[in-house]
Formats: structure tokens, C-alpha cells, sequence
């Protein structure tokens, strides 16, 4: 499975931008997608994911205000972000986990999202 993650960007505090990231390959069967990130200094996180079935969930720290969505004809997660904070800087991450065996993580190239004035 290969992910490619667009999207981020410099976006002043109180903005908004959209994630996308497409996934293509072996997509098949239960699976989650979901965004990481990760700021510097500081270990990855998890922000949001989605499974197959629209089942969402998200940290306490984005609740509110990021939405998580997918279009599963295309195989494509987004990740809505608005009233974003300078911590919300960061790279962010898409990741495709398999729900059944082999279990398998997939992770895309980082994107940068940058809130500053």
C-alpha cells in the first residue's frame, strides 16, 4: 500500500487547511486510515482515524475542531482542520492499518503544517 499525503502548509492561527492523502495498492477488507503527528522534538502522536465503516476517533486535543473523512471509492482519507493553534505545528502523517492479519502498517511521506503569524 503507498500513501501520498498533500495539503499541509503555513496557514496563520485561527485558519483552517484540508489533509488529503490517496492510498493505492492492496486495499482491501477491515481497515483504519488515520493522521499522525509529529512536532519537533517530540514523539509521533495519533490526531484521528477512521476505520472502513466511518468509525472516528480523535485525541481530546483536536476534538472540535479537525474532522476526519474518507471517500472510499477513491481510497482517499482528509483530515479538516480549523481554529488551528501555533501547537498545532507539526508534520502530519497518514498511516493505513490492516484490521485483519497480516495486521500491516503503511505510512506516507510527512506533511508540513505550520501555524504561525
Amino acid at each position: 500500500v503507498l500513501l501520498q499525503a498533500s495539503g499541509g502548509g503555513l496557514v496563520q492561527p485561527g485558519g483552517s487547511l484540508r489533509l488529503s492523502c490517496a492510498a493505492s495498492g492492496s486495499i482491501f477488507g477491515p481497515n483504519t486510515m488515520a493522521w499522525y503527528r509529529q512536532a519537533p522534538g517530540k514523539q509521533r502522536v495519533s490526531v484521528a482515524s477512521i476505520t472502513n465503516v466511518d468509525a472516528t476517533n480523535y485525541a481530546d486535543s483536536v476534538k472540535g475542531r479537525f474532522t476526519i473523512s474518507r471517500d472510499n471509492t477513491k481510497n482517499t482519507v482528509y483530515l479538516q482542520m480549523n481554529s488551528l493553534k501555533p501547537e498545532d505545528t507539526a508534520v502530519y502523517h497518514c498511516n493505513y492499518h490492516r484490521m485483519t492479519w497480516p495486521f500491516t502498517d503503511y505510512w506516507g511521506k510527512g506533511t508540513q503544517v505550520t501555524v504561525s503569524s
